[in-house]
């Protein structure tokens, strides 16, 4: 069963919780929370609780010493220390009573996860604009610029996520990747994606497909080209994967072909992949709906 959460959003991120199971046998909620979180300092977990930054589903204060009572949850705003700030600002297209549009730069997660919570689109919008209640109704990779749709208007989100649900959103991608003189284009790329060997990355494997993109050349300019992707189905890393399949791995991709080693990001080198335009028949309105990134990838557009 859900629950409101009985404190606010904080800096635009909403708070955690977790829950207190019914087989439990813990005395009292120190012994369960520090049976919980085995990683956390005991000396952090104690300052918490002493500060009354833990709650219970009443915005309760607890104590450690209070015994264990399953089936409610205890309610805590997650911390992440010296996150990262991300140098790049998003921007609002547009805005009305139930949808707005943003287009988000590189390198900024559309929503708290990880090790990113401030800096994440969602968090910096829900504060810059004292949207508390703003969610997004599909999501972009951190590494992908561009387009996200976002309702303001809790009771008609539903009816907008399932347009993506229902494949009725028009979504057309740009992508800078290496030119193959003996690749015919256009094509419609399928294959069945799965998971791959790293937790995060999606590979083709043999199987009914389950994934379909639309691969065009824009234009091309020496060993590069600007290619128009247009996606029928919406898989984890769906144009990544496609593109590195056929041998046009996505410029400064740093998932496909092979996942690099763990390191900081380079702000100057921005994986080339852009969510440049949606449309929809808004299902309110009935309008017809279509907007585009005011974004640019890096691209020479010069002759050869």
């Amino acid at each position: 069963m859900s629950r409101i959460a009985p404190v606010p959003h904080r800096n635009g991120v909403a708070p955690s919780f977790v829950i207190l199971p019914e087989q439990g046998r813990w005395p009292d909620m120190r012994s369960f929370l520090l049976a919980r979180f085995p990683h956390l300092p005991q000396d952090v977990l104690f300052a918490r609780l002493a500060n009354g930054e833990i709650v219970d589903d009443h915005g309760r204060p607890v104590a450690g010493s209070d015994p264990y009572c399953s089936g409610g949850r205890l309610w805590y705003y997650r911390e992440v220390p010296d996150e990262e700030p991300i140098p790049f600002e998003a921007s609002v297209l547009y805005r009305d009573d139930y949808i707005l549009v943003a287009d988000k730069p590189h390198f900024l997660a559309t929503i708290p996860s990880g090790r990113r919570l401030r800096e994440t689109l969602l968090a910096r919008l829900r504060t810059q604009l004292d949207l508390p209640d703003l969610t997004p109704v599909h999501r972009l990779d951190r590494e992908t610029a561009g387009l996200v749709l976002f309702c303001l208007h809790p009771p008609s989100r539903g009816a907008y996520q399932s347009l993506f649900e229902a494949r009725s959103v028009f979504k057309v991608y740009e992508a800078v990747a290496p030119w193959r003189a003996d690749l015919l284009l256009p094509r419609t790329h399928i294959s069945r994606l799965e998971q791959g060997d790293k937790f995060f990355t999606s590979q083709e494997v043999a199987g009914e497909p389950n994934s379909e993109t639309r691969i065009s050349v824009i234009e091309r300019a020496g060993e590069l080209a600007l290619y128009r992707l247009e996606p029928h189905t919406g898989k984890k890393h769906q144009l990544r994967a496609h593109m590195s399949a056929l041998g046009l791995p996505i410029l400064n991709d740093p998932w496909y072909p092979i996942v690099q080693a763990d390191q900081d990001d380079d702000f100057a080198k921005p994986l080339q992949l852009l969510a440049r335009s949606l449309a929809f028949v808004d299902p309110l309105s009935g309008v017809m709906r279509e907007f585009h990134s005011e974004l640019q990838l890096q691209w020479p557009r010069s002759p050869e």
